[in-house]
């Protein structure tokens, strides 16, 4: 005689409140027991049901037969010279993922003004860009809503047991492409601002520029079907030539420049928020005057930003950083004709924790 295969177990933290009201009434509960675990799950973080004592003794020992609280497991964290922490932490399927807390510590007062933590959103990445880590692993599994989600719950605990406060950003910057994992990660920025109070605009997304996603969510924001977080675009390059070579998501006319321009144009006019151009400074590669007027010519396509990142070395890539003196001469350029400009610093570096450096055996 075969066995039936028991069903799968309801993961609680990929639910948000609407849906965990549902599967309280699901059980024979009323629709606030769901809203009460909304507040263990997503705001108090807690994993285990025993756990939730305003809970009836019969719901929990349910909740144990149907459900679970889809928590990864930290297997190893390291801490950098500068306070960035990386934590390694595996999945159900036995794969692993990166999380990272960056914190913006006030040198006089030791008190943090940014806590950040930088989250993925794949095992490893199949856009394959030339210059990181995560890409040469290839893809291998897309997370859930939870377990993005979760990677947040946990740097928020680091923050609060470090710093006496909470995680005051989240980026979508760590390992895999979100744009790749659409809906997971839309619904996981839900998870996320509602649970630990965030508001969507501390939220930031990054994508290499699949520009169909970009018009999706653009239409998304637009008619609320998504929360209204930032949009960066991994440029590194400006013109197609330059961009093909390192970024092969860039050798299809579907996803090329002229594809970016017009969906980053229908972004703005659908939402009115601008984008974040980020820009990887590759020494003798794209860091020359005439890059930077090129630079300039796509960030006025609409309203923007352009975040210069001082480069992590991969071992293997050929590439390395600019200088001091390049990047400020790259800057002045940019400023002359009327680009807003930032830089972001290496941080995490001796853990291998910095843009582009995060990668795990799988």
């Amino acid at each position: 005689m075969e066995l039936a295969t028991p069903a799968p177990l309801t993961d609680l933290r990929s639910l948000d409140q609407a849906a965990l009201e549902a599967f309280a009434r699901s059980l024979g509960e009323p629709a606030f027991r769901g809203r009460q675990l909304w507040q263990w799950v997503h705001e108090k973080g807690a994993t285990e049901f025993a756990a939730m004592t305003n809970l009836p003794a019969a719901f929990r020992a349910r909740l144990a037969e149907t459900a679970r609280v889809g928590t990864l497991v930290e297997v190893k964290r390291q801490t950098a010279a500068d306070g960035t922490v990386k934590a390694l932490l595996r999945l159900p399927s036995g794969r692993h993922v990166e999380a990272v807390l960056i914190p913006d510590v006030d040198a006089e007062t030791g008190r943090a003004r940014r806590l950040t933590a930088c989250v993925s959103s794949q095992v490893g990445c199949a856009m394959a860009c030339s210059f990181c880590a995560t890409g040469r692993m290839g893809f291998l599994e897309n997370l859930t809503a939870g377990q993005i989600a979760d990677q947040a719950h946990a740097m928020n605990a680091v923050a609060l047991a470090h710093y006496g406060r909470g995680l005051t950003n989240v980026v979508y910057m760590g390992m895999g492409e979100p744009m790749q994992n659409y809906a997971a990660v839309v619904a996981s920025v839900g998870l996320i601002t509602a649970g630990l109070g965030l508001a969507p605009r501390r939220v930031t997304v990054s994508t290499v520029g699949l520009a169909r996603r970009i018009r999706e969510l653009a239409d998304d924001q637009a008619e609320g079907r998504a929360p209204a977080f930032g949009l960066a675009v991994s440029l590194h390059a400006p013109t197609d030539a330059q961009r093909s070579a390192i970024m092969p998501v860039n050798r299809s006319e579907k996803t090329d420049l002229t594809a970016l321009k017009d969906a980053v144009r229908h972004y703005h006019a659908r939402t009115g928020r601008p984008v974040t151009y980020e820009y990887c400074m590759f020494a003798g590669a794209n860091d020359q005057d005439a890059d930077a007027r090129a630079l300039a010519r796509v960030a006025h396509w609409a309203p923007s930003k352009v975040n210069l990142i001082m480069y992590n070395p991969v071992a293997g890539t050929g590439f390395a950083p600019s200088g001091e003196g390049r990047l400020d001469a790259f800057i002045a350029v940019l400023v002359s004709k009327g680009v807003r400009v930032t830089v972001r610093r290496s941080r995490g570096q001796d853990i291998d924790a910095a843009c582009g450096q995060l990668a795990v055996g799988a």
